[in-house]
Parts: C-alpha cells; structure tokens; sequence
C-alpha cells in the first residue's frame, strides 16, 4: 500500500506541471495588459513600458514559463498585481474557507444523496421511489446560481430565517453549502439507487434472503458495501465539481475564499493569483482521488489484494 501511495504520488508531478502549462498559456494569450490595468487607464506609454519591463512581460513564452515552473517548484506562485503580497499567502489565506464550504457541501450530498437511494432501491416502483427519482432530476437540472438566488429570496429576504451573506457563522453556513450540494445530493443519490438496485439482484443476496436474515442486515452488511465502490467514485468526483461550484458561490454569498479571490484576480488580469489558485485546486483534487482509491482498498478486500 505505501509503494502504491509513494508510486501515485510521483504521478501527480506531471499532472500539475501540464496544469501549470495550460493555465499559463490561458493567460499568456488571453486578450488585456495586466501592466495597463496596473498603470490605470489613462497612464502615458512610457510608464506602462517600464512597468511591463518590472514584471517581465516582455520577455518571450519560454523564458516567462521557465521562471514561473521554477519559482512554483520553490513553492513562489510570484507576487499579486493587485495587492503586491506574495501569492502563496493570499491564496492560503483563503483557501480554509473553500474548503469548509467544500466539506459542509459533500457532507450534506452524501447524508441526503446515500440514504435516499438506499430507500429508493429497497422500494423499488413505489411512490416514494418515483418521488426521489424526480427530486433528484430536479435537483441535476436546476442550475447552481439559480437555486442560490432562490434560497437568498426564500429563506434570507422574504422569511428572514437566515444570513444571506459571510461564512463565519454556522447560521451563515445552511444557505451556501446547501446551495451546491444539493445537486450533488440527486447525483449520488441516483448512482446509489443504481449501484444497490444491481448488487439486490446477485445470487448472494437470494441466498441470505432465503437464509432467513433480517432485512436490515441484508442492506447494510451484504448489499451496501459490495455498492460502495462506484459511489465512493462518485463521491470523489463531485469534491472536484464542488470546488468549481464553490467560485460562484462564494461571489453569491460574498464569501472571502479562493473563488471570490480568483474571479476578482481574472477582473484585474491578476494572472499571478489566477494560476496559484488553480494549481492548488487541482493539486487538492488529485489529493482527494488518492484518497479515493486508498479507501476503495480498504472497502473492498479484492482491490487491496491488488496493492500488496
């Protein structure tokens, strides 16, 4: 197991230097002058030259990308346009907060989506199956931002329950977290339903129900863990997705995290901030598929076989 963890984590090394190159040719050829928008818009030439030259934008794609590979490597993701603090410590500042309202998101995904296809799988054709099985269309279908307005309308505006803003509070966690994991939610909840629905019909199954075992112990001790494998992956994927989620969120909520951060840097063609924050996404989504996989082996004995 520790080969296999050592072996995966070598691995991640030329993902992220692929992510490093394609997010700095992104902003390399994306249209605006950082060193004008720096400069103010009605700044003369000269100072916006010099200002170019300070920053090293004139200097040819390879030699810019060199630089960059080569301090990231020294962990200096360079200094922000915008604020003049390095990077590393903007981004870090904010990164908790992304991922509290990551974490609050999933958790929430999984205690609704786990336990509602669970249900919909054991009461297969009922009214409650076809009543979670379009709860969780609805919840697939309706866009991110949209349900995140609503809730502010519903539950802040009109009722006046809870916060509309700000992540500092748990009252202040419902609304934002709940905003992003409900889609997650109908998605597992469906993979649940139809990873239980395939391992209900397995010879082993019919063999503990004929038995004379009790229901419960049929669902949770045979049939659940035997469907876990392809929800964990589920599980695992939709943290990447949350994280994507999270930039729009934050700016609904006003939530001072990498996302709010990220959206105001691409405003200001901050590039520095704009790459820092999405090598450290993808540097924690590669971190959480690890993860994935070394639960999938202690879930399932066939697959730590594999490891040893």
């Amino acid at each position: 197991m520790h080969k296999y963890i050592l072996r995966r984590l070598l691995m991640m090394i030329p993902v992220l230097i692929g992510v490093t190159f394609v997010i700095f040719t992104l902003t390399y050829i994306t249209e605006g002058d950082p060193a004008r928008m720096l400069a103010g818009i009605q700044a003369p030439e000269e100072q916006v030259e010099q200002l170019r030259e300070q920053l090293g934008l004139n200097d040819p794609f390879a030699v810019q990308y060199f630089r960059y590979i080569t301090n990231v490597a020294r962990l200096d993701f360079g200094t922000s346009f915008a604020t003049g603090r390095p990077v590393f410590d903007e981004i870090i500042s904010r990164f908790p907060t992304t991922m509290h309202l990551t974490a609050m998101s999933i958790i929430i995904a999984v205690l609704v989506g786990v336990p509602l296809g669970i249900l919909s799988a054991t009461k297969q054709y009922s009214i409650f199956d076809g009543a979670a099985t379009f709860v969780g269309l609805m919840g697939i279908s309706i866009p991110n931002f949209w349900l995140s307005l609503m809730l502010i309308l519903l539950f802040g505006v009109h009722l006046g329950w809870l916060p509309t803003s700000g992540f500092d509070t748990p009252t202040q966690w419902i609304l934002p977290s709940f905003s992003i994991g409900i889609s997650s939610a109908a998605i597992i909840m469906r993979m649940t339903r139809s990873s239980m629905l395939e391992v209900l019909r397995q010879d082993y199954i019919r063999t503990a129900k004929a038995k004379g075992q009790k229901g419960s112990v049929i669902i949770f001790r045979h049939a659940l863990k035997n469907a876990l494998i392809p929800v964990i992956t589920i599980v695992g994927l939709e943290i990447g997705v949350l994280l994507g989620g999270a930039i729009l969120t934050e700016n609904i909520f006003s939530i001072a995290g990498i996302g709010r951060f990220m959206v105001d840097a691409i405003a200001r063609r901050d590039y520095p901030v704009i790459q820092g924050g999405v090598l450290l996404l993808a540097l924690t989504f590669s971190l959480v598929n690890l993860i994935v996989d070394v639960i999938y082996a202690y879930v399932d004995p066939r697959i730590r076989s594999q490891y040893k």
